[in-house]
Formats: C-alpha cells, sequence, structure tokens
C-alpha cells in the first residue's frame, strides 16, 4: 500500500486542526503532478501531515485517506483563495481527498533532521528547491521517519 506525505501551512490547516475536526477535505492542490498524486490515492492509505512555511517545518502526524480523489470544489468557489477562473463544473482540472486524523507525533520531525538521514535521501521533501506538495512516500522511508517520530 502506498504512502504519502501532504504539506500544510499549519496557519492555515494543522495537524492539530485536523485532529480537533477528525476528518476534512484536502483541498487547494494547484500542481499538476500533486494533483495526479492526489488521484492515484486510495482510502486507507496513510500519509505524512508535514507543517511547512512557519517557524519549524517538518513532519507533525499521521493522517489517512478516507476518500479517493473528486473534484475540488474550492476551484469553482470565487470566494476562495483557491478559486480558478478557467475551471467550470463541467471541466474542473483539480482534485481534493477527504483525511482523517490518526496521530500527532509528541515533536515534529525538523526538516533538518529528516534531511540528515541517509534512508530519506531520495525523498524529493529533502533535495533542495523541492517545493511539491503532495509527494510518495517508499514503504522504507515510511519505517525511517516512523522510527524517527519514536525518539
Amino acid at each position: 500500500m502506498p504512502y504519502w506525505l501532504m504539506k500544510s501551512e499549519p496557519d492555515e490547516f494543522s495537524i492539530h486542526d485536523l485532529q480537533r475536526l477528525g476528518q476534512a477535505r484536502w483541498d487547494g492542490v494547484r500542481n499538476y503532478q500533486a494533483r495526479n498524486f492526489l488521484r492515484s490515492m486510495l482510502a486507507g492509505e496513510q500519509l505524512f501531515f508535514y507543517h511547512s512555511s512557519c517557524p519549524e517545518p517538518g513532519i507533525a502526524g499521521i493522517a489517512r485517506i478516507i476518500a479517493p480523489a473528486y473534484a475540488d470544489p474550492t476551484a469553482l468557489d470565487p470566494h476562495s483563495h483557491y478559486f480558478d477562473s478557467k475551471a467550470s463544473s463541467e471541466k474542473n482540472p483539480w482534485s481534493a481527498v477527504d483525511v482523517a486524523f490518526v496521530k500527532a507525533f509528541s515533536r515534529v520531525i525538523p526538516l533538518a533532521e529528516l534531511k540528515a538521514q541517509s534512508a530519506l535521501l531520495e525523498l524529493p521533501l529533502v533535495h533542495k528547491g523541492s517545493r511539491l506538495s503532495v509527494m510518495p512516500v517508499s514503504a522504507e522511508q515510511w519505517a525511517a521517519i516512523l522510527a524517527l517520530s519514536e525518539r
């Protein structure tokens, strides 16, 4: 079963927001490669919840996909920050998935610590200039990150 990493700015939506809600729609992805990853997700697959664009970016916990990809309604909402004037109800190029809270880590695993792990050298997150908000994580990388979360 594939694993994933998905980024969110904690000021907008954090692991603690997901914990409070229990489940939520993951929307607003406006990169075609990241969108294609969303479209390949299946219910039951797990993801690392990554806090980005904050004082200490890093992995904050785990969530689970509970519904496969569907048309992202924020693309059609003119009041949404993620509105896309080229999208229509007949042709919406953007996707969203539903996720559920699994676990918040006792600490955020900082990006610097992730970059220092030889087991994570191939993870796109640790590559300079990587800005992809949704990415696959191999089983080996998943296990290495889980081990870091238990330190």
